[in-house]
């Protein structure tokens, strides 16, 4: 049985790649932070789609001894999708040092967490698929989002390093860089200015969750074997 291992999976994007992977046939560990009844709500949702054993874990990704007794729980992962993340609108002038390391040590630090618990695992299998998901501001830069678009760029090129390091082991590292996604989090934005992003999109529409969870299931899939170091842009032609 192949274990998929989604990180801030209780809801939005990490939600919807779950059921994706759980649709094609994975043992899902859910790994969630502060929203337990949301996660295992989705854990009786992923039970009645493949009805396989899913795993409920929490841990905070940017706490290395969290990330470490999760890992033990979960036991093998085949596949990582590094998911958790945290934003938040400031001027680069209002933001304090606790804010900048919040947003790394989550968005970055966490990434690094995850893959290193994971590897041993994979290295040794001389296989395994990691899908980092960074964001497209991480590609050009958001106005009062610098240590968010810093963060994301950070994981772009931690991505295509890593990438490089684990070819000769079979293991495949890719990223996703989502555009303006309908979830909780972007509603905090208000109507007004997702519907100002959603015309500034070429293709006039915001994306939904099951559109980055379709993107992820390609990447850990034997159709993109050949795949490994890229960043895919899941955006509706924003960022071209």
């Amino acid at each position: 049985m192949r274990t998929a291992l989604v990180t801030g999976a209780s809801r939005g994007i990490g939600a919807a790649i779950a059921r994706g992977l759980a649709a094609d046939g994975y043992r899902i560990a859910v790994n969630y932070h502060s929203r337990e009844a949301d996660a295992k709500a989705l854990c009786r949702e992923l039970q009645q789609i493949a009805g396989l054993p899913h795993i409920l874990v929490r841990a905070d990704v940017s706490d290395r001894s969290q990330v470490e007794s999760m890992f033990h729980t979960i036991g093998e992962v085949d596949v990582l999708v590094n998911n958790a993340g945290i934003a938040q609108q400031k001027l680069f002038t209002d933001l304090t040092e606790a804010d900048w390391d919040r947003m790394f040590d989550v968005d970055v630090k966490g990434v690094f967490h995850c893959c290193q618990l994971a590897l041993p695992h994979m290295i040794h299998q001389k296989s395994g698929a990691i899908v980092n998901i960074s964001s497209m501001w991480g590609q050009v830069g958001a106005s009062c989002e610098v240590h968010y678009s810093a963060a994301k760029a950070a994981v772009i090129g931690f991505t295509k390093a890593l990438a490089k390091e684990l070819g000769p082991s079979h293991i495949r590292v890719n990223c996703i860089a989502p555009g303006v996604i309908d979830t909780e989090m972007n509603a905090l934005l208000g109507a007004e200015t997702l519907e100002a992003l959603r015309e500034e999109t070429p293709l006039e529409l915001l994306g939904s969750p099951t559109h980055i969870a379709d993107a992820v299931r390609f990447l850990v899939s034997d159709r993109a074997s050949f795949i490994t170091g890229q960043v895919l842009g899941v955006n509706g032609g924003m960022v071209i």
